[in-house]
């Protein structure tokens, strides 16, 4: 199984290459130069690799959410790429994702659920608790909302959290009932982890012909305004 993924829903642009089991990647918190950057990056791992792109069976993407333009830059990246190679095209969750990287080497130092949560803007945050079963992050319903309205009946509770939703909304700590310690704000989402999500989907037959790859924005106002913090790439 090879493939190609990238990710460029927050400021994180990042792209990795997965070849029959052996994952690289290549990563720049680079906020507004996703666009010169993404491309750059899927060629340098195919060159390092020394293999072609007509080599690969898919490509992988964060489809969000996260920042509109981001989510827009990376799925249309995705397509074209898979059109160019009459290859499918493996869409994962951005929150997702994002939760995969709590899972630890040892599985007992992994929590059961995680709270992946993403700035958002506009006082909002996107979130989902996220089980993690035999490694892997489990898909999950996810929201947006303000960070007071976070968790109000889900069933269990996270162990930890992960994302900039913590960082830029302190209340939401408060909210997840979770120490300092047990939380990781700095986290943004990663094409290493879409490529591992990624190569599960494959065997379990979830890929789609490019056209019909769809972003999440799990808003209908998706314009964002200017703000000194935030994860807007």
């Amino acid at each position: 199984m090879r493939l190609i993924a990238i990710e460029t829903c927050t400021e994180m642009c990042s792209a990795a290459l997965w070849v029959d089991g052996v994952l690289d990647s290549v990563e720049a918190q680079a906020p507004r130069k996703h666009g010169e950057l993404i491309l750059r990056q899927v060629e340098e791992l195919l060159a390092r690799a020394d293999i072609a792109r007509t080599s690969l069976d898919a490509v992988a993407v964060g489809r969000g959410p996260g920042a509109f333009t981001g989510v827009r830059l990376g799925l249309g990246a995705a397509q074209g790429m898979a059109f160019a190679l009459d290859r499918p095209v493996l869409p994962i969750s951005t929150l997702q994702a994002l939760a995969q990287q709590l899972v630890r080497e040892e599985p007992e130092t992994s929590p059961e659920e995680g709270l992946a949560a993403i700035d958002a803007r506009m006082g909002e945050v996107y979130w989902s608790l996220n089980a993690i079963v035999g490694g892997r992050a489990q898909s999950a319903q996810e929201q947006v909302s303000a960070p007071s309205q976070v968790l109000p009946a889900w069933r269990g509770s996270p162990q930890q959290g992960i994302g900039s939703g913590f960082l830029a909304y302190p209340e939401l700590l408060e909210r997840s009932g979770l120490s300092p310690g047990r939380v990781y704000p700095d986290a943004l989402p990663r094409a290493r982890e879409v490529a591992m999500l990624a190569v599960d989907a494959w065997e379990r037959g979830e890929a789609i012909a490019p056209e019909h790859a769809q972003p999440v924005y799990l808003r209908d106002n998706v314009a964002e305004p200017s703000r000194p913090r935030g994860s807007g790439a």
